[in-house]
């Protein structure tokens, strides 16, 4: 998948559990990521969060090491 798409549907994700009660949303969007992506996509995503990360929310990095 192209990393611009990648970024947009990780971020969706944060920004829906943004508007979630509760101080866990990195870990609902691991739990997310991991329920709903396939393998590969769950690893170009660590690996695009590992060595570049930019446009990326912040919920995003720190769900990463969580999936």
């Amino acid at each position: 998948m192209s990393p611009d798409k990648m970024i947009r549907m990780a971020n969706q994700i944060a920004t829906f559990f943004k508007t979630q009660p509760g101080e866990d949303a990195p870990a609902k969007v691991a739990a997310h990521i991991a329920d709903f992506w396939e393998p590969r996509m769950r690893e170009q995503l660590r690996s695009y969060a590992q060595t570049d990360g930019t446009g990326l929310d912040d919920i995003v990095l720190k769900a990463v090491p969580l999936v």
